[in-house]
């Protein structure tokens, strides 16, 4: 992407004016096309294990939704009226879509990804091999690896402000259980497990149970974790009352087949999926 549409972009943040311009409106639109083809992402890794937020590409999303008109769009017998027009021509992207699954424009879907009824937001980027499952949600901007598995209900939540943020990511090979939500850029590393209705917020604790000594963390579940919900004791001036958190039981091995270590972690912690 070149640095003139990248100025471009920032000059119209910081001055809204500037939308009503030919040029600014076609710098914001080629950034979602891009965005679109996965030619361009809202985060992308950088194989330390660390993630790198262009803050200036969530910047052209933010301001893709003042430039659009709103629109009557139908399908089939379905009508919608929206300002962002939905993702096309899945066969020729090799991505399997069933019914009712729903994918805005300026998403990427990977070849080879499996969208159940289910839906993804505009920015939002999911790799080859993963399936979003009945009525999972991917939100704006958020990450989601290859061969990850969402399981029904899960919500991945959107990051969209401020544009620094970091948006939700999934790494690769992640099993995410039956409703379970993550949530204000929370990071899960590769190949974690989360059991069923396990809830990660950026305030969660996530409370590593498998040591002689509790360990916390938050924001981050760390690689291969197997993680469950749980909960806390907290004082409040009415009395003590249990809080939410999420409990690290166990850890994938890494040397065994991922498939067979997921159901053996699954079976062996008695995991909810």
């Amino acid at each position: 992407m070149s640095d003139a549409i990248k100025h471009t972009i920032e000059a119209a943040w910081d001055d809204r004016l500037l939308l009503q311009s030919a040029d600014t409106q076609k710098a914001i639109r080629e950034v979602i096309s891009r965005l679109d083809a996965g030619e361009l992402r809202v985060a992308e890794p950088l194989g330390d294990g660390t993630w790198q937020t262009h803050d200036w590409v969530k910047k052209a999303v933010i301001l893709y939704f003042p430039i659009q008109a709103m629109e009557t769009m139908e399908v089939g017998p379905f009508e919608y009226y929206d300002k962002i027009p939905l993702k096309k021509g899945f066969a020729e992207k090799g991505v399997r879509v069933v019914p009712q699954a729903l994918a805005r424009y300026g998403s990427f879907i990977e070849k080879g990804a499996i969208l159940m009824p289910s839906y993804v937001n505009i920015g939002a980027w999911v790799g080859s091999g993963s399936m979003v499952d009945t009525w999972a949600t991917v939100g704006s901007c958020a990450q989601i690896g290859r061969h990850v598995h969402l399981s029904g209900g899960v919500g991945i939540g959107g990051v969209l402000e401020p544009p620094q943020a970091t948006p939700t990511i999934i790494e690769d090979e992640c099993f995410i259980g039956s409703r379970c939500i993550v949530v204000e850029g929370v990071h899960i590393e590769r190949e974690a497990v989360l059991g069923a209705n396990v809830v990660l917020t950026q305030s969660s604790r996530i409370i590593d149970v498998t040591g002689p000594e509790p360990v916390i963390h938050k924001g981050r579940v760390p690689a291969r974790s197997v993680v469950i919900p749980g909960s806390y004791t907290k004082s409040f001036p009415a009395g003590d009352y249990q809080v939410s958190c999420a409990l690290i039981i166990g850890h994938r091995k890494e040397s065994t087949d991922k498939k067979v270590s997921l159901n053996d972690a699954l079976r062996e912690f008695q995991v909810a999926v």
